[in-house]
């Protein structure tokens, strides 16, 4: 029985976010943060479920986000990229980093390295995701929820 649009969207985007951030995320509490490697395996343990939670979620409000900003030039999609990344991750990490067993300034450390690393990783993320996407034939924009034929 082949997938549904709205079950490949579901897998790519979140397939995309987990790949992508346990690299990302694991590599900045550990040379940024200067979290230890076990409070980065620990901060990793809870990130991986989280991502699962949050990918889809994600997904769909960069996909609302961007056709909403609209942008169109080079400059101003990776601006886009990198804020919608930015305002939609950022709190959930810091959340992360906290119940990894991070202190006061670790946690300072850690939102502000990872607030640029998402800023700078924003736009090669989204096209990661659209990849992904384009891998499971999804085109364009991930298929909405509740979308038909979905």
């Amino acid at each position: 029985m082949p997938l549904s649009d709205r079950t490949k969207s579901f897998i790519a985007d979140t397939l995309s976010l987990v790949v992508f951030f346990t690299i990302a995320s694991g590599l900045n509490e550990r040379f940024i943060a200067g979290m230890t490697w076990d409070e980065v395996l620990v901060s990793r343990s809870i990130g991986a479920p989280l991502m699962v939670l949050t990918a889809r979620p994600y997904g769909l409000w960069r996909d609302w986000f961007m056709k909403r900003t609209d942008p169109s030039g080079k400059w101003s999609r990776l601006a886009m990229d990198s804020l919608a990344l930015l305002i939609f991750q950022l709190p959930i990490y810091v959340a992360i980093i906290v119940a990894g067993g991070a202190d006061g300034f670790a946690i300072l450390k850690g939102a502000a390295g990872f607030a640029a690393l998402l800023f700078v990783l924003g736009r090669p993320y989204g096209v990661f995701l659209e990849l992904v996407r384009g891998f499971f034939g999804l085109k364009g924009q991930g298929q909405k929820p509740m979308s038909v034929g979905g």
